[in-house]
């Protein structure tokens, strides 16, 4: 069995017991509801004791249980074609940059980490339409300077 193969096996029972993902999480528990349907979609991997129990829940074998614990080979074909998941590669293609300038000025040369990262999504009621929340945040990782001399920064923090 492939990874996507017991992707798709997931999906098949959580579509024949008429399951919602909150139901799903519920049941996992553990950690933030995003990395678990990332794990059940192929995308994360659970840690052992939260397998066990995505095994338990859906009625899987130990090897697939096994491979819900692996580490996934991530992403997907860029652009991507499903619309929601554009608009999220075009707020970046269109805000990136804008982003990338503010978080630069704000904390020197590095990155947002997308590994030490906390991410939540709620729903807003509006009166035009509910509006979809996210919140992330990401540990800022300077780059470091290797090899840089004595009274050189080490790393790219902003400087004073």
């Amino acid at each position: 069995m492939t990874r996507a193969q017991l992707t798709e096996k997931i999906l098949d029972i959580k579509r024949a017991q008429g399951w919602t993902w909150k139901y799903i999480c519920d049941e996992i528990g553990g950690i933030s509801p995003v990395l678990v349907v990332g794990a059940l979609l192929g995308q994360m991997k659970l840690v052992k004791p939260l397998a066990h129990k995505a095994a338990r829940l859906f009625g899987l074998s130990e090897l697939e249980e096994r491979m819900l614990n692996e580490i996934p080979h991530r992403g997907m074909p860029m652009p991507p074609t499903d619309p929601l998941i554009y608009r999220f590669y075009e707020l970046v293609m269109v805000n990136g940059p804008a982003w990338k300038a503010l978080i630069e000025e704000e904390f020197g040369d590095g990155i947002m980490s997308a590994i030490d990262f906390d991410m939540e999504i709620e729903r807003l009621p509006h009166e035009k339409g509910d509006r979809v929340k996210i919140t992330m945040s990401g540990k800022f990782l300077p780059y470091k300077y290797y090899g840089s001399e004595q009274g050189l920064p080490a790393y790219g923090y902003k400087e004073a």
